[in-house]
């Protein structure tokens, strides 16, 4: 019988590793203020292929870090299930971070150019007073209503991304941002300290006194005074009291520091410079009568607002006066100091503008009616509101009125470098030059 011709048989193929698959991925960098693209950043990201400017192919998720000159360094995870990714970064000296703009208190912003006109981009009611304005920091702008009510607001859109109750019955300070955190003040006299993306709430600290001080943080200490009188050096990361100053008059100023010093006003007509480090009494100085504004401090003076006796007055940073200027009706008017001139407003409704070296009135604008807020310079531009329900805006040098807008009250304006927040009775709305 024959036998089959032998079959052949075929070897298994040797395994070949799978190939991996790369997305490419375009990051484009844009300034989170004003939505200009940032021409100038650098990017990197780890394990990832640059294969051109903004481009890398990756395989799974890398950590990317970003860069540009005057920005804040932005550090996160790239994904690989988008194609395209868009990243802020925000310029520090852009931000508002504290009532008054800086510890000093100078109640003038020289990082944000915009001036009028303006049109309005979006408004929100928050349902309460607005004594006092928002702090803004990376496109978030966080506000406290008449009823304790916190809000952290888009500075895009006004939608709340999230709110903290403070369970107050009125409140009458700005928070301020610091770090990852918000610091808030009532006036039932709790430091509230939130994170600062969820609102949840880290921790709180109760004062002998209800709180109407807007806290002005340096180094990590939160500074502020009592109705009981008393001035508060509060370490955040400690989270316990540096140390406490008894003066025994009641405070509703908020502190302003430069260099070494705490100034803050009281009750019994004085303004009290306090060691930052130790909170010994430095000198006490006679500010004619009660103080329930906020001094500011500039070229070695300190400028406060004297309630009763309707002026503002001048000291050294020494406590010796220089001079006032009397305007016949009550000052509550925190004072605003831009380029050598001091800014204040008055009861009988007149914003006045005065020089800081000799207290000569420059020049002086009716408001409409009584003001009780600070004014605030940006871009050369002062603007105060006023209880006839309107704000003005005042080209500093000239006292010429520039812009009126048909809501106001208090405090008149805050914002970025994108946007202004303009402040009535309880609404805000966003404004951004119409050009």
């Amino acid at each position: 019988m024959r036998e089959p011709p032998p079959t052949t048989q075929a070897s298994d193929p040797s395994p070949t590793a799978p190939a991996v698959r790369r997305t490419t991925v375009s990051i484009s960098v844009v300034d989170g203020d004003t939505g200009r693209r940032v021409e100038n950043a650098s990017v990197t990201a780890e394990g990832a292929n640059r294969v051109g400017r903004g481009l890398f192919a990756l395989s799974r998720p890398a950590r990317a870090t970003v860069w540009a000159p005057h920005y804040e360094t932005r550090t996160f995870v790239l994904p690989v299930r988008y194609p395209r990714v868009a990243v802020r970064l925000y310029r520090p000296g852009g931000q508002w971070l504290m009532y008054g703009v800086d510890a000093s208190r100078t109640q003038s912003h020289p990082g944000i150019h915009l001036r009028p006109p303006f049109r309005v981009v979006w408004s929100r009611d928050l349902e309460g007073l607005l004594e006092f304005p928002a702090v803004v920091a990376d496109g978030i702008a966080y506000i406290s209503n008449l009823h304790g009510h916190l809000f952290a607001l888009s500075m895009d859109t006004g939608k709340t991304l999230w709110q903290f109750d403070m369970h107050s019955y009125r409140e009458a300070s700005s928070p301020a941002v610091v770090g990852d955190v918000v610091v808030a003040h009532s006036w039932r006299g709790r430091v509230f300290v939130l994170d600062r993306t969820t609102g949840q709430l880290r921790w709180s600290w109760g004062a002998a006194g209800g709180i109407e001080s807007s806290p002005v943080v340096r180094h990590g200490i939160d500074y502020f005074g009592d109705w009981a009188g008393n001035v508060y050096a509060l370490d955040l990361g400690r989270r316990a009291l540096r140390w406490t100053h008894r003066d025994g008059c009641k405070i509703t100023a908020s502190a302003a520091i430069a260099g070494r010093t705490v100034f803050i006003g009281d009750y019994c007509g004085r303004v009290l410079a306090l060691a930052a480090a130790t909170g010994s009494l430095r000198f006490a100085a006679s500010a004619a009568s009660p103080v329930y504004g906020t001094a500011a401090v500039a070229g070695g003076r300190v400028f406060v607002p004297s309630r009763d006796d309707g002026s503002l007055v001048a000291l050294t940073t020494r406590g010796r006066r220089l001079w006032s200027v009397w305007t016949g009706a009550y000052v509550y008017s925190a004072p605003a100091v831009w380029n050598g001139r001091v800014f204040f407003g008055s009861y009988n409704g007149f914003l006045y503008c005065v020089s800081a070296a000799t207290g000569a009135t420059l020049w002086k604008v009716y408001a409409g009616g009584r003001i009780s807020g600070s004014p605030t310079v940006i871009d050369g531009i002062v603007y105060a509101g006023s209880f006839a329900h309107r704000i003005v805006g005042v080209d500093a040098r000239t006292g010429r009125v520039v812009f009126r807008f048909p809501h106001g009250e208090y405090v008149a304006v805050s914002g970025n470098r994108g946007r202004l927040l303009l402040y009535g009775w309880s609404s805000v709305w966003a404004v951004e030059p119409r050009r």
